[in-house]
């Protein structure tokens, strides 16, 4: 089977199960051929530039195949990227841009927590739906002043519940965490400290680094120091994918002995490359999505997730674990315009329902309510282990 074949397959079925999900049904006599304009805010310069990069290329893969598929009638997905240069400032910018050009639907974020944050209440008041991919709460909460933002990412709580389950399955009572110094590193560091309270586990010291940050060997040595009473028995790593290698290679240059457990903001690449030889043993918490080669395919979701993974591959040589939550978003906007109504965009009701979309995306089960606009269920996280310098399932 051609690659085109297949990705145009995969996509018409991920449409379709979108489609059943929210029981949505067209009148083929009132076809509507607008086109589906998605701006794209992304980091393809500065700090973040390797996950802006990757969700790109996820971006223009997924509106590819859902153009091929035919699932959208009619009408085509249009992408509009704009680079904000990993800086808060220029996503504003980007955001007003997008949002005063009356083709553009809706908008889609990429991983930077501050720039999301920092938008969430003009993307409010100029109201046109949005939906990020960065991680933190601050971003759609409260919801009362956050009507238009939507995010689809792995939450702090969440993450921390499934680190903390693996911690105590192996028996470790002494961690000791580096966490990125943003909304979202903070998050991490409250809800670790609330779930160690339930488990009885000891978090003996933590330390903080900036996003800019290009050497974290201080803090880790900091951190794993063996002088004290309080000797980790584990390093938790809650920050993005290269300032975790570099913290796991830290470690080992510092003879940490213990365990290395990551955060799902610390994914990346599908293959571990330089850090293969630091990271080897580590746990993950992520989504299936990144080791989907692993699993059996044995529901239509599953054989969906499988086929992206071998699309995606193909076309870029690798695989990178966030680029489901990109394509999940295209699918989420594109299904939120078919069904919407009325001629031409509709951004209100984009939003209207982009609140009570449910689907089981590439990324795992998603369920938004008009309560709960971070749709990522905890359901999607599971437990990956690096072994022979790339992530496979745990177990």
């Amino acid at each position: 089977m051609s690659p085109i074949r297949s990705a145009t397959i995969v996509a018409l079925a991920s449409a379709v199960l979108a489609t059943t999900l929210t029981g949505c049904s067209f009148d083929a006599g009132q076809e509507d051929l607008t086109p589906i304009v998605i701006g794209a805010d992304l980091e393809l310069s500065g700090a973040s530039a390797p996950v802006g990069k990757a969700y790109q290329r996820a971006l223009e893969l997924k509106v590819e195949q859902l153009n091929a598929s035919g699932a959208l009638g009619g009408r085509k997905l249009e992408l509009l990227v704009k680079d904000n240069r990993s800086d808060a400032s220029e996503s504003l910018r980007n955001i007003g841009d997008f949002s005063s050009d009356s083709k553009v639907s809706a908008i889609i974020m990429g991983g930077c927590n501050e720039c999301a944050v920092g938008a969430a209440l003009t993307i409010n008041e100029k109201k046109i739906p949005t939906i990020a991919l960065a991680a933190s709460s601050a971003i759609v909460n409260p919801v009362a002043d956050r009507r238009y933002v939507f995010k689809l990412a792995p939450n702090a709580e969440d993450s921390a519940a499934a680190l903390t389950t693996e911690l105590r399955r192996k028996g470790i009572r002494r961690a000791a965490l580096l966490h990125s110094d943003d909304d979202y590193g903070r998050e991490g560091l409250t809800a670790l400290r609330g779930e160690f309270d339930k488990a009885g586990i000891r978090l003996v010291r933590n330390e903080s680094v900036r996003s800019t940050d290009t050497n974290v060997s201080q803090p880790v040595r900091r951190l794993t120091a063996t002088s004290t009473t309080n000797k980790p028995q584990a390093l938790i790593i809650w920050t993005p994918p290269e300032q975790a290698g570099l913290a796991a290679t830290s470690a080992q240059e510092a003879k940490f002995s213990g365990s290395l457990f990551l955060d799902a903001a610390a994914a990346g690449d599908l293959f571990l490359g330089g850090s293969a030889r630091s990271t080897e043993r580590a746990t993950l918490i992520f989504t299936q999505t990144m080791v989907i080669d692993d699993v059996i395919a044995t529901t239509p979701a599953k054989a969906a997730r499988r086929q992206w993974f071998q699309d995606y591959t193909a076309r870029f040589g690798g695989y990178n674990g966030f680029s489901s939550f990109a394509a999940d978003a295209v699918q989420l906007i594109a299904d939120a315009n078919l069904r919407a109504g009325g001629d031409g965009v509709n951004r209100d009701g984009v939003r209207d329902v982009l609140e009570t979309s449910q689907m089981d995306g590439l990324s795992g089960p998603i369920r938004m309510t008009p309560d709960n606009h971070s749709g990522l269920m905890p359901q999607a996280l599971t437990t990956l282990v690096a072994r022979g310098g790339r992530w496979r399932l745990a177990g």
